[in-house]
This record gives C-alpha cells, structure tokens and sequence, in this order.
C-alpha cells in the first residue's frame, strides 16, 4: 500500500499526534488531548476539522461510543513512509543483545532462538526468527563415524560454518575400512556442491563407484535414501519467543483474541509462510491488510533478513498494528546485524 503525497503539511502533523497517541495509549485520541500535548500551533476546533478530513480520506476512524480518532492501516502506512523519526537502539537494549546473542558459543539454531527471546522482550511484541533454507549451501567435507552394529553417523560440514548430524541405518556390522572407503568416496564426489545438487544428482555422482561387498551394500544406502539424507530442513524452521508479551497487550484482551493468538503461534506452517519471502528482502515492514493471509489483518510484521555466504534467514517481531514503529524497526534492524556478524 503507498502512501499518498496529497496530505499537507498540517494534515500530516496532526496525523503525526493521533498515531503517536493511539500508540502510546490504546486509547481514541480527541483534539483537545491532541491540542494541548503536541501544541501544534492550532486550536482543538481546527485540529477536529483537520480529524474530519483525515477520517473521510480513510486514514482515522472512530467508534460511535466515542469522539476520539483511531489510524487505519493506512494511517501507519503513512506514518512509517513519511512521518516516523527511526530512533536506534538505546545503549542498554545494545548491551542486552549483545550480552544475550554473543555470550556463548552456539549453534545457529540456538543463537536465532535467543534473538527471539530477547527481542520480544525489549519490544514487548511476539519475536521471531527463521532459519536458513540450507538446499543452496555448499557441502565442504563428510564424515561418517560407526556409533553401533546397525548405525553410522553422517557428519555433513557445509561451507558458512554449519554442521548437520544424521543417522543411517546399515544392515548388520560394518568393517571399518569399508566405512573409510564410503567417506573418501563421498567426499571426492561430493564435496564442493550444494546440498540440492547433490540430492537431486547423487545416483549418477555414485553408480559408477567400483566398490563391491560391504561399500557396495552402503552405496546403494546411500543412493536410495539421499532423499531423506540430503533434505536438511531446519527442525523448528520458525522460532519464536514467548506470546505472553503480547497477551499483556490491550488488544488481546477478550479470551476470542487470545486464542487466536495462541492458535497462530502454534501453527509454525503459517508463520513460515508468512516469513519465507522476506529472506533477502532487508527491512520489511506489512500492517495489517497489507499482509496476504487475511489471519495477519490485524497484526504488523516487522523483519529484517540476515545473510552470510549461502545462508539466508529472517528475525523479526509480530504485534498488533498499534506498535511503536520508531523504536521496533532500529531494535529489528541491529539484531539482523548481530547475527550477521556471528556467521563470521
């Protein structure tokens, strides 16, 4: 949704107030509030003409039970393009993230699983991560390790730092050097393409190996099964850290909202739909019926991609449209750049 150039000056001050009122209150704002708190340089009777005009443009509306006015969609829309000052994180929210994100070494899914938490606590809006999609990275080196009679472990190291674990199951006792002989096949066949490559290519990179017996046998395991092998989808995909800040929001007050709160965190598939186009994309801001599942009507997500080599990812919050957007985008924004530079 653009926002319209035909808005005066005047008229983009006023929707300025209600915004930022609306934001910090939850409650309609009236031209009398507005008047006396921004000192716009008007009287309440000017400001309400300037109110009436905004609502017939489509940008505030009101309740019959009350004078005050409410931003639409679009008022927000018009507020983050052309009105909205971005103000950066404060040095304590830096030095929470930093603390939260950089104290200890992890694992990737570990790190973004954190960022959530801690970015929906210093936003106090519902914190997101996604995972990187891992089809486009590179396969630098393998490693199978014999772990009982009828199991190996499939030590897969992929180019940007990622390492992924998967059991294959093997028919009886394995000798060792036939284990050996598979992971130097692998590797000299394998190594230096993306996983999607290698799934989609691995019985002609493999049918002509001159192996017999027991490397024979995991050959054909390994042929037949690099479906399952090679698909590395993230286990969790979406993370997210705890609804219960945005529970304590006005908007979800009535038990109605509240499960449908709860019913979107548990439904991972649409999150992650909802998320997936956003990689690569930078910042990216949808408020309300700007978003494509109508379950998302009421809500604003604010992300930003993070990326390191083939390794692509979102993080992000979600809240309800009524957030403050100056401070959410600048808090977003960094932690994108935090776990950028901890794929280093």
């Amino acid at each position: 949704m653009s926002s319209s150039p035909e808005l005066t000056e005047r008229q983009l001050r006023v929707l300025d107030a209600v915004v930022q009122s609306y934001i910090e209150t939850a409650e309609p704002a009236g031209s009398q509030m507005v008047a006396r708190r921004f000192g716009l340089g008007v009287s309440p009777a000017t400001i309400r003409g300037i109110m009436s005009e905004l609502e017939e443009m489509g940008y505030l509306f009101h309740r019959h039970t009350s004078s005050g006015r409410i931003p639409t969609d679009r008022a927000y829309r018009t507020y983050v393009d052309r009105v909205m000052h971005r103000s950066a994180p404060s040095t304590r929210e830096q030095l929470a993230l930093r603390t939260e994100l950089q104290g200890r070494a992890s694992a990737l899914e570990e790190i973004l699983r954190r960022a959530a938490q801690v970015l929906g606590v210093l936003t106090q809006e519902l914190g997101v991560a996604v995972a990187p999609v891992l089809d486009s990275v590179v396969l630098e080196r393998v490693e199978l390790v014999r772990v009982s009679a009828e199991r190996l472990l499939l030590v897969l190291n992929l180019r940007s730092g990622v390492v992924r674990t998967i059991f294959v199951r093997v028919p009886g006792q394995m000798a060792p050097e036939s284990v050996s002989q598979m992971t130097q096949l692998l590797n000299e066949r394998l190594a230096g393409h993306t996983l999607h490559e290698i799934r989609t290519t691995l019985g002609d990179r493999l049918r002509d190996a001159h192996t017999a017996g027991e490397g024979r046998e995991l050959l054909d395991i390994f042929i037949a099964e690099s479906e399952e092998i090679f698909t590395l989808a993230d286990p969790s995909g979406v993370m997210l850290g705890s609804a219960q800040m945005l529970a304590e929001q006005p908007e979800f007050a009535s038990n109605a909202r509240m499960r449908e709160l709860l019913e979107l965190t548990e439904r991972r598939d649409l999150l992650r739909e909802a998320l997936q186009a956003r990689r690569g994309a930078g910042l990216s801001i949808t408020i309300g019926g700007e978003n494509d599942d109508a379950r998302f009507s009421d809500l604003t997500l604010v992300t930003s991609s993070y990326s390191k080599g083939d390794l692509r990812g979102v993080i992000g919050v979600i809240g309800p449209t009524r957030m403050p957007y100056d401070k959410i985008i600048g808090l977003v924004e960094h932690t994108s750049r935090l776990v950028e530079g901890l794929l280093e």
